[in-house]
């Protein structure tokens, strides 16, 4: 009777947290029900009263409780008879305060009121009514400029270490109005709810949220001292309890990241993700999102276990091994300098760290401990399937080197006078890896042609590659999902097509079930492997 894998356990693991996540997503439409002999409250909307929107600007997030600082509050937009149950945009013209356009904040309130309590004092009508606040200024630290580096020069980098976020005021103010007729019991409201919630005669008052996902960096604009007015459209829409749940979860969710040293464009990125998203599409998403962090976690796990017992090189392509740690690195400080999302960030990074290490093995590095002193010594050995898979090797980069580096040379210089860089050193590292990019799939031919030459492909860590293949077509989905730059987006769908490669050589080149050097390679057992003889031709 086989053992029980870690594998396995870790998958069944995952599968049923994945199922939890799912569930408890499906619970978050399901409103509680109002029992006999439970108080409960109704939504005030139920009976469809007539309401009138009503917009307040200032410079204090709490503005009643600030008055004495010299808050005050001004009325921006009233619409009469308000159609809450029916999407609604408008236009509103704001006049900017001194202290924001000094990089300070600015605030916009919004309530639903009767019509005869228009005209009541801000005081009463904060302490009275449900007001919803949102942020309209959001603090960015400004990006670098660009510019040609044969035409222009090069911009002084700052003594000072700490660069001073600018104030951007938002032009999209977007608003949603819980319409469902509700009656929820009072020992069961929500916890992520209750804090919005105002009762008054047994009716909870409108509820108006500040739509988190729909405010994306791509709507801010800069504030400068000369700006004294600007036009915000405010976005009003007509939202469920299901769909007022996610948001409020998705906003908690969202400090928490902002807590642990997640950018503004990183958070903008996940809103990204949830933006726009109904719950099947929402499941699918979360679905293949966890597929994709499982599948990474066993082909690292694999691959590690591959190449941690790994002592002959025969039928793997060192070179290749090279190129990807190099790949990997210059990928790594590539999407660090255009300050990408850390969801592609951190899987890059451990994939580099994995690479370096394959190096190590690649150049049969050893380690010993002698006392107190560490030795690392390389072991020089090599068997005679060995040096054929070398000289196959080397036979393929000699064709590689005649195509690859003229194009990059090229690439380089195009890239260096017609397009704007940020400095020198962006040009170097945009120039490497626009020829990792453009040319990266030739440098895994190598392993194609050694796998040709010697009419094997027993010696490749089968196992771990199809884990990464599985991800390669997750990437392709994601990368229409999660905002990345455009070359890395390519490179995903380059992936594929190497993919179909080695499958068509897995296809040509059957395991030989009489070798016993194969079938330990195909299980991934390398410290029970024997030299791999090539076939002679």
């Amino acid at each position: 009777m086989k053992y029980i894998s870690f594998s396995l356990v870790v998958s069944l693991l995952f599968a049923g947290y994945v199922i939890h996540i799912i569930w408890n997503l499906a619970e978050l439409f399901i409103p509680p029900e109002c029992r006999r002999g439970e108080r409960c409250i109704k939504s005030y909307l139920s009976s469809n009263p007539v309401q009138c929107l009503v917009l307040f600007t200032s410079v204090a997030e709490n503005p009643y409780r600030n008055e004495v600082s010299g808050a005050t509050v001004n009325k921006v937009h009233t619409s009469l008879k308000f159609d809450y149950r029916k999407p609604a945009n408008m236009v509103v013209n704001l006049k900017i305060p001194r202290r924001t356009r000094n990089n300070g904040s600015f605030f916009m309130h919004a309530v639903l009121l009767e019509e005869k309590h228009l005209y009541d004092n801000f005081a009463d009508i904060f302490r009275r009514e449900a007001v919803q606040t949102l942020p309209l200024v959001t603090f960015l630290e400004p990006q670098a400029e660009t510019f040609n580096l044969l035409k222009g020069k090069e911009v002084k980098k700052s003594t000072t270490t700490k660069i001073r976020p600018y104030a951007h005021i938002s032009t999209l103010a977007p608003l949603s109005v819980l319409t469902d007729d509700l009656n929820l019991p009072l020992n069961k409201i929500p916890g992520e709810m209750y804090p919005y919630i105002k009762v008054k005669n047994e009716r909870f008052l409108p509820i108006i949220q500040h739509s988190v996902l729909k405010s994306r960096i791509s709507h801010l604009q800069l504030l400068n001292s000369s700006m004294s007015e600007v036009n915000i459209t405010v976005e009003v829409a007509p939202t469920s309890y299901g769909v007022l749940r996610l948001a409020l979860h998705v906003r908690l969710a969202l400090k928490q990241l902002q807590t642990l040293g997640f950018s503004e464009k990183d958070v903008d990125d996940v809103k990204g993700i949830f933006a726009d998203t109904n719950l099947y599409l929402l499941s699918a998403t979360v679905l293949i999102a966890s597929c994709h962090l499982l599948f990474d976690f066993l082909a690292f796990k694999n691959d590690v276990s591959f190449w941690r017992s790994k002592r002959s090189l025969a039928g793997l392509s060192a070179r290749t091994v090279f190129w990807r740690a190099f790949s990997q690195m210059v990928i790594f400080f590539y999407l660090v300098d255009e300050q990408t999302s850390l969801l592609v960030l951190i899987p890059a990074g451990i994939s580099a760290i994995i690479e370096l290490w394959k190096v190590t093995k690649v150049l049969h590095l050893r380690v010993s401990l002698s006392g107190w002193k560490i030795r690392v010594w390389r072991d020089n050995s090599v068997d005679a399937a060995e040096k054929s898979t070398v000289q196959a090797d080397a036979e393929a980069m000699r064709y590689l080197a005649m195509l690859l580096y003229p194009l990059c040379v090229a690439g380089a210089f195009y890239s260096l006078y017609y397009e704007p860089h940020k400095s020198w050193y962006s040009w170097a590292l945009h120039s490497v890896v626009n020829g990792v990019y453009a040319f990266g799939f030739l440098f895994m031919l190598p392993q194609l042609f050694v796998n040709y030459r010697l009419r094997s492909v027993a010696a490749l860590p089968w196992r771990a590659f199809m884990y990464k293949a599985f991800n390669t077509f997750i990437d392709d989905v994601f990368a229409f999902i999660i905002t990345m730059p455009t070359a890395h987006r390519v490179a995903c769908f380059r992936d594929d097509l190497v993919f179909l490669v080695y499958l068509y050589q897995r296809w040509l080149y059957p395991v030989d079930k009489t070798r016993t050097d194969t079938s330990a390679s195909m299980d991934e057992n390398p410290e029970e492997l024997e030299p791999i003889k090539p076939k002679r031709e």
